[in-house]
């Protein structure tokens, strides 16, 4: 089938940067970014399907037609931000070792499978992933991997990578491009949305969003949501902040941790998209806390904010 995901485009964000946005906010709606060189440009992620992915780099091509894309980061290993490399399979592909890792134990043949389960957890994953196509879909693998900090020459614009995780996944690059003072974030920052901890530790990921507020960048391209400002930074931060401390009283109160889920009360974060997420966010906290606690699988994950969200939605 055909995904069926609206298109909203490329915006300029100024420098020879620009985001690409798509066209409603939810669950794999993952932005993508472009740095214009002279004679050579880079891509920041591609999408979660073939036809989303296609038919951006045919929007951009009046803008890559001079300055073709050469190389293409991959801010992490969640699929909505890789999942289209086989149609830049010509161009250097560059990730953060953690990503790498991420990419080889989730990759379509996952997705596919978790869709198809017959329980909750499917008809949940159904839900929020459903319009997205994961057949016809080859894995390409970044073919040079960096830890810490790379700096490139895209056409003679400067753009640094940096690995900020593990924080959201197993690595996470911001890609800092500073004579047009633009970050793109990948996904440390969402606009508009929960935040979600697959891996942590939380305090790489303030880490992160104060390294973010440091820099000399007032336009902040994020994984997801509209382009925005540190106030959004700022915004993110808080809420690790509060969920921390959240689950961490009841973690001590002997709570299990589903339940500290439900008994949160998120307050000012009550506003943001896909509050379910809250489940694996105390989940990881727990883990933190209890290092000898077991892992969940990414179906045990989506098992838990399908439980979360349950009284909320209509299956």
């Amino acid at each position: 089938m055909a995904s069926a995901i609206p298109i909203v485009g490329r915006v300029d964000v100024g420098g020879g940067c620009h985001a690409w946005l798509p066209g409603r906010g939810g669950w794999g709606m993952s932005n993508a970014g472009l740095v214009v060189g002279r004679d050579a440009s880079l891509l920041v992620d591609t999408l979660y399907d073939l036809r989303l992915t296609r038919a951006m780099l045919e929007a951009l091509t009046p803008v890559t037609a001079t300055a073709p894309i050469s190389t293409v980061v991959n801010t992490h290993g969640n699929g909505d931000h890789w999942f289209g490399n086989q149609l830049v399979a010509h161009t250097e592909i560059i990730a953060a070792r953690g990503s790498l890792a991420d990419m080889r134990q989730v990759g379509p043949a996952e997705m596919r499978q978790l869709t198809a389960a017959p329980d909750l957890t499917g008809r949940f994953a159904r839900r929020i992933f459903g319009a997205f196509d994961y057949t016809g879909i080859e894995p390409v693998l970044p073919g040079r991997v960096f830890e810490g900090e790379l700096v490139l020459d895209v056409g003679g614009t400067e753009v640094r990578l940096i690995d900020v995780g593990p924080a959201h996944s197993a690595g996470d690059t911001i890609v800092h491009v500073p004579r047009a003072g633009v970050v793109y974030t990948g996904d440390i920052v969402f606009a508009g949305a929960t935040p979600i901890v697959w891996h942590g530790p939380f305090t790489n990921w303030l880490a992160a969003c104060d390294l973010l507020l440091g820099l000399d960048a007032d336009t902040i391209v994020p994984g997801h949501g509209p382009v925005t400002t540190k106030k959004t930074v700022r915004d993110i931060r808080d809420y690790l902040e509060f969920v921390h401390t959240q689950a961490t009283t009841r973690f001590t109160a002997g709570m299990p941790a589903l339940d500290a889920a439900r008994d949160i009360r998120l307050g000012r974060f009550a506003e943001l998209d896909e509050s379910e997420r809250l489940a694996v966010n105390v989940h990881t906290v727990y883990r933190e806390l209890d290092p000898s606690m077991p892992p969940l699988d990414g179906p045990g994950l989506f098992g838990r904010m399908a439980e979360l969200a349950c009284p909320h939605l209509d299956f």
